[in-house]
């Protein structure tokens, strides 16, 4: 399935050109053109699915099967230390492109890349609550 208005159905297609730097029948990996760092790398499935929830499971085996060895390639090859595996869901989570994809952000010492993680301590009782609340929401 493609979506006419989706860039990364047009990269999949082959109808925009990208450095590609993997592909199989499901998978595509290309480098970001609009990278945080050198070898920002993207990895799509190459049919259209606009969030990872809404990914058929064969799909995500597929890039599961392929994201480690494509992250440590890219980490290798830019002589990083580390690197993010990224996977934004709607806009409110940064989501900008509204077909599923993962980044693979190579990371170096002092790069100024997320610099802050903004986490914080639950108040007494609400962390159970909630675990409450998202284990009556599961749907396998």
């Amino acid at each position: 399935m493609e979506r006419q208005d989706c860039i990364f159905c047009k990269i999949a297609a082959g109808q925009i050109p990208s450095i590609k730097i993997f592909e199989n029948e499901y998978v595509l990996a290309f480098l970001d053109i609009g990278p945080i760092s050198d070898g920002h790398t993207l990895v799509i499935p190459k049919r259209h699915y606009e969030r990872l929830d809404q990914t058929e499971p064969k799909v995500m085996a597929e890039i599961a099967k392929v994201l480690p060895a494509l992250s440590a390639a890219v980490s290798r090859a830019m002589n990083a230390e580390g690197y993010n595996v990224l996977c934004n869901n709607g806009s409110v989570a940064g989501q900008v492109v509204e077909h599923v994809h993962f980044h693979i952000i190579p990371r170096h010492p002092d790069d100024g890349v997320f610099n802050r993680w903004p986490s914080y301590q639950y108040p007494e009782d609400k962390a159970g609550q909630i675990g409450e609340k998202i284990k009556q929401n599961i749907s396998l």
